[in-house]
């Protein structure tokens, strides 16, 4: 056995370890156990060069596969996801990327009508910011933000950066910028205390297993065994959630579950959900945030 000192492991420094076994300091509104957060991803993707999302591995000159079954989640997806949530009466976080509203105009602002929060998804999902220099992230960041403000006449208070992609110092670039929550890391059944350098940053938990993409795209799952998976995780998030404040989040893409043979299946688990609303709170990252920052004391 070497007699060489180990290393403790590498810690990111963000957060402590806090076990779900301990109480948080808030409660939800009337008292509910179980939050439930649906976060839309709309994209906007560049043709013919740049990161795309693969529905089958891109062959040899332009992507006349993929960028079109995107273009679809965009042109038709996300507006029959749309009239699913206001029929199930659901609210909407919606993770835009600000190149959005001139690729697709008035489609943001559909949501945004039907009282969807606005949240930031970067510029376009077509570029990752984890490798980038601190200045060309700040800039990206700034730039995504203005749009946004400019749109919605504030600020968004959350983000969800493209790809899930971060540097070392994306957390300090978002509370800069103003910033109240932010969905990246998939860690946890509550909202974390994220800290940076100017101060703690809500972190609301975003779903990497109960995410379409993930699930049907990456690992091939089929539409009902996806609606499955989130009547199950319902059901037993209720089950845990009692006398607790936990949240589940649904993470949906127009490209995906916008299809008309998934959408079916999408329209029972959410009529499932939508069945225990007086059990829920059904409510937007934003709230969640808010809630969870006045009981951490964390403004």
């Amino acid at each position: 056995m070497s007699d060489a000192i180990r290393r403790p492991l590498t810690h990111h420094g963000r957060y402590g370890y806090r076990p779900i076994t301990e109480p948080p300091p808030y409660r939800w509104p009337q008292g509910r156990g179980l939050a439930v957060m649906f976060a839309l991803n709309l994209e906007a993707y560049a043709f013919g060069e740049g990161i795309v999302d693969e529905l089958v591995p891109a062959g040899p000159g332009l992507d006349v596969i993929n960028y079109p079954w995107l273009d679809y989640g965009n042109r038709v997806g996300a507006h029959r996801l749309r009239a699913l949530f206001k029929e199930e009466s659901l609210p909407v976080t919606l993770l835009a990327n600000s190149d959005l509203y001139a690729a697709c105009p008035g489609l943001i602002e559909s949501f945004r009508d039907d009282g969807a929060e606005i949240a930031c998804h970067g510029r376009t999902n077509s570029e990752r910011q984890g490798e980038l220099p601190e200045a060309d992230e700040r800039e990206l960041i700034a730039e995504a933000t203005a749009t946004l403000a400019r749109h919605e006449g504030r600020p968004p208070a959350g983000w969800l950066g493209p790809w899930i992609s971060e540097s070392r110092i994306t957390p300090d670039l978002l509370k800069e910028a103003g910033y109240r929550y932010f969905l990246d890391w998939c860690c946890d059944d509550r909202p974390i205390p994220f800290q940076t350098r100017s101060g703690p940053l809500m972190l609301v938990p975003y779903p990497q297993e109960a995410n379409d993409a993930n699930a049907i795209v990456v690992r091939r799952m089929d539409a009902d065994a996806f609606a499955d998976m989130v009547v199950d995780q319902f059901d037993e998030m209720l089950r845990q959630a009692e006398g607790d404040a936990l949240v589940m989040s649904i993470a949906l893409h127009p490209h995906v579950t916008g299809q008309p043979f998934r959408l079916k299946h999408l329209r029972r688990a959410l009529r499932h959900i939508a069945g225990s609303r007086a059990l829920i709170w059904p409510a937007r990252a934003g709230e969640i945030a808010d809630v969870a920052i006045r009981g951490h004391g964390a403004a």
